[in-house]
């Protein structure tokens, strides 16, 4: 080791305090990489494995191939597996107490399926021949019907179809269909199987919640299948990469495989990094390329910031190498040589920090998971060798970056600058300089504190780089998560409630009392009480249309009518208490639109929908209108062809906000929300359309809530629980939000430390400055004002090259993510006043906690000091 470097070693012991700072600044910065690093990988192997437990671990599924195509699917080069499926049918489920779920559904798996698909047995076993069979507990807890191992069920299986058409084949996503307590569907081409139970599983994940059939399941052998039968194949690939939708779809041409029997598990797919929509694809990349600056930026900024604070600490040292004959080399290689030893010291403790605060993280993770969002998949440490060497790279790549500027300054130093100690304050009349504003304004202890801020001008750089750099980080992080946020609202279309209840018969007292009652359940926290009017219709004129159907018209003129095109109207009547708790969040006067002549109503001008050509969802204008305008209303004869005026609708209020559980309208389409007795008044004897009764629900205890309902609701009331798909997206939603607040956490301690630091080591080299101004005359009100005034210097200065900066990104994001979802780009105002106060009270209680320790100096002893 030569002797540059053994005084730059003697340094960093010397100045422990400083050492210590950069060694933790650092730790912490290859932490957050590590972390980031480590919780992507960990992130998609959660979600892949969630998938699985869901849908089963294969990529591609082909339907009704026959044993041949099978054979030739195996025998590809890029299969793994292949697993075997196949819809028996449905039979009935003698004594089923729930009326819409009347069936056992049968599917056969081969011993690859039970492999590779989401079965979890209870007890028992699984089936080895096709005479066996295993059956969903939830047939005893929801049926009420009782089924024990060694059972034997004799059943007619068959294919269940429409009554009105024998050729619609229906399946488990297609609801039971019954009207006035009559089933309007019935199983046909049947054939007597015989089974014995030989196991009983949990209800399988794949079920959808409003299936008409319990899944049982038998086995598939292979070896009996002629070559007349057809079976569902899902094969497991090798190579998961884009190129496997164009390779499944020539495989399926090649084999005489319909196009249309392809299916994909997309949701696998998507967190395997392989998506059909290419603007997800964009998006996913475009947002990582930007988080990824963004990381970078701000650790290199940070740590930058320690090496910049030492070089100039150790700019006398230096002058004093380069007087007894060190090169600009050596004392460029000092400073490299020191982050060398920070790194060493940093990169191992950062990568055990941030794997180990992501452990810590999951372990209060899981628990939200588990119990409160009942997702039986865990996060789990995944840590590759790819990841830990791109934490690793990256953070050397930071350590030289932010080096490297230092350095340069260093070997630059002369032995005469280092001794005058003029290469940090390097005062000339023009750049300290201020305006007689600040004198007026601020008084003569502003432009003292405005003037050494000028004239200490590299720190007070850096201390504003800490600042812009905090800004920017919270800012762009916490309009990130709103944007998600924004995003899955969209994409949810709506479905902001956990139950969903609606009947077709005329609204009688007794259906009244039934609502009012489901109302005030216990559990039960918000509904919205609605009447619902549908299909009728409008003509806007083009100048009012919306900008996607102006789009529309210009490519094809021909879809207008003089002029005019037709809107689909939506009325949504809500009910007394409703209407006044919408109409106060929305900020309208209720009675204003109560009592108004005609009927008056409040038109949601803004709506939500899905291109399906890029699979983008966009937030639009519905139309372009205004308050006071008359809109009419018309309904079409089905029998004469004939448009009918219904009756006119004035617009007596516009708003972007939909009740609760009232879903956007889409393109062409218009939601309208009145006073349910203004509409009913309207709604006389010949009215075309019998309106439909709704009400959405939120619940504390969902699950308890839907069984209440069951027991209190008619047999012509329909209820859908929406609950697990809103956990799902607030699973989502608290993962993504607990790493990116603990995201901004980190960075924020770092930009702290880097501000104490900065600040601390300014005011402890401004003790002959502070002494000599109280030496003529300079009281402690005076002082105090002064660097008041300084802080403040410092807030305004950061805000205003941070804000601008920060929205800078936060439109980035913005345009990465309107690739997939599109809307109108807004300014998160809240985060920015709390970024405001922040600033000013994290720079005010570092300038008086770095003031309190020179407060009580000596005036005499310190104007004798050489060196602070």
């Amino acid at each position: 080791m030569n002797i540059v470097n053994k005084l730059t070693l003697r340094h960093l012991k010397e100045n422990k305090r400083r050492t210590l700072v950069t060694i933790i600044g650092t730790i912490i910065s290859v932490a957050m990489i590590t972390a980031v690093s480590t919780l992507s990988v960990s992130f998609l192997d959660l979600m892949q494995r969630h998938q699985i437990a869901n849908n089963g671990e294969w990529h591609v599924q082909y339907e009704n191939v026959n044993p041949e195509q099978v054979e030739t699917m195996k025998n590809d080069d890029n299969t793994k597996d292949v697993f075997l499926t196949r819809d028996k049918g449905y039979a009935y489920l003698e004594s089923s107490e729930n009326e819409f779920k009347p069936y056992l559904f049968i599917s056969e798996f081969n011993r690859e399926g039970f492999e590779y698909f989401p079965i979890s047995l209870v007890e028992g076993v699984l089936p080895s021949s096709n005479n066996e069979i295993i059956i969903s507990e939830h047939i005893e807890s929801n049926a009420n019907v009782r089924f024990s191992i060694g059972d034997e069920l004799i059943l007619e299986v068959g294919k269940r179809v429409n009554e009105a058409d024998n050729l619609t084949d229906m399946g488990q996503t297609q609801s039971f269909v019954k009207m006035d307590d009559e089933s309007l569907e019935k199983i046909v081409n049947t054939t007597k199987e015989t089974y014995t139970v030989v196991g009983i599983m949990e209800r399988p994940m794949w079920e959808p919640l409003w299936a008409p059939g319990y899944t049982v399941i038998s086995y598939l052998n292979e070896d009996t299948l002629t070559a007349n039968d057809r079976v569902n194949a899902s094969v497991l690939l090798k190579d998961v990469n884009q190129s496997l939708y164009e390779n499944a779809e020539l495989f399926a041409e090649e084999n005489n495989i319909s196009l249309d029997s392809i299916d994909y598990n997309r949701h696998l797919l998507r967190y395997l990094g392989v998506t059909t929509f290419d603007t997800f694809r964009a998006t996913l990349f475009s947002l990582s390329a930007i988080i990824i600056a963004i990381i970078i930026i701000g650790s290199v900024a940070l740590i930058y910031n320690a090496f910049s604070i030492s070089v100039s600490e150790r700019s006398r040292h230096l002058g004093m190498l380069s007087s007894v004959g060190a090169t600009k080399k050596q004392k460029r290689n000092a400073v490299f040589f020191e982050g060398a030893v920070i790194g060493l010291i940093s990169i191992p403790l950062g990568l055990l920090a941030g794997i180990g605060g992501i452990g810590i993280t999951f372990i209060f993770i899981n628990s939200f998971i588990e119990d409160a969002l009942s997702i039986q998949a865990k996060l789990t440490v995944t840590v590759t060798p790819l990841s830990i060497l791109t934490a690793c790279i990256v953070s050397i790549i930071t350590i030289f970056i932010s080096a490297y500027i230092p350095a340069q300054r260093a070997s630059k130093v002369t032995p005469i600058e280092a001794i005058r100690q003029t290469s940090d304050i390097k005062v000339t009349r023009k750049k300290v300089k201020t305006s007689n504003i600040v004198r007026k304004l601020f008084g003569i202890e502003g432009e003292i504190g405005l003037k050494n801020l000028k004239r200490n001008k590299r720190k007070y750089q850096v201390t504003v780089f800490s600042l812009i750099i905090s800004i920017m980080l919270f800012l762009t992080v916490s309009f990130f998560t709103e944007s998600i946020e924004r995003s899955v609202e969209l994409s949810n279309q709506g479905v902001n409630y956990d139950i969903e209840l609606y009947t077709g018969e005329e609204l009688t007292s007794e259906v009244g009392t039934i609502f009012e009652e489901l109302k005030r359940l216990d559990g039960v926290t918000d509904y919205t009480h609605t009447t619902e009017i549908q299909s009728l219709r409008t003509w806007i004129n083009e100048r009012n249309l919306s900008d996607s159907l102006l789009e529309m018209v210009t490519d094809h003129p021909d879809i207008l009518t003089d002029g005019k095109y037709q809107y689909f109207i939506n009325i949504y009547g809500l009910h007394e208490d409703s209407f006044h708790k919408y109409t106060e969040e929305i900020g309208v006067s209720a009675e204003q639109i109560i009592w108004s002549q005609g009927l008056s109503a409040i038109v949601v001008d803004t709506h939500t929908y899905q291109d399906w050509e890029t699979g983008a969802f966009i937030e639009t204008k519905a139309v372009k209108t205004s308050v006071g305008e008359t809109i009419p209303l018309f309904y079409e004869d089905w029998e004469t062809n004939e448009e009918l005026h219904v009756f006119d609708i004035e617009v007596a209020a516009l708003t972007d906000t939909l009740p609760m559980g009232i879903r956007s309208s889409n393109m062409g389409g218009l939601n309208i929300i009145v006073h349910a007795s203004i509409l009913e008044q309207y709604m006389t004897e010949d009215f075309p359309y019998y309106p439909i009764h709704n009400l959405y629900l939120t619940s504390d205890h969902p699950m308890e809530t839907q069984q209440q309902i069951e027991e209190i609701k008619t047999d012509s009331m329909s209820v859908y629980n929406y609950y697990q798909t809103r956990q799902q997206d607030k699973q989502a939603m608290l993962i993504i939000s607990i790493f990116i607040y603990g995201f901004i956490v980190l960075i924020t301690a770092i930009s702290i430390a880097n501000i104490l630091n900065t600040i601390s080591t300014s005011i402890s080299l401004r003790k002959r400055e502070f002494a000599m101004l109280k030496s003529v005359g300079m009281t402690p009100k005076s002082f105090n004002k002064m660097i008041r005034y300084e802080s403040i210097f410092y807030g305004i200065k950061s805000l205003l090259y941070g804000l601008p900066i920060s929205i800078g990104f936060m439109y980035l994001i913005h345009l990465a993510i309107t690739q997939s979802f599109v809307y109108s780009f807004q300014l998160p105002w809240g985060s920015i006043m709390i970024v405001i106060v922040a600033v000013f009270i994290i720079v005010s209680a570092t300038m008086l906690y770095s003031t309190s320790k020179v407060r009580k100096e000596n005036i005499i002893e310190t104007l004798k000091q050489e060196n602070i």
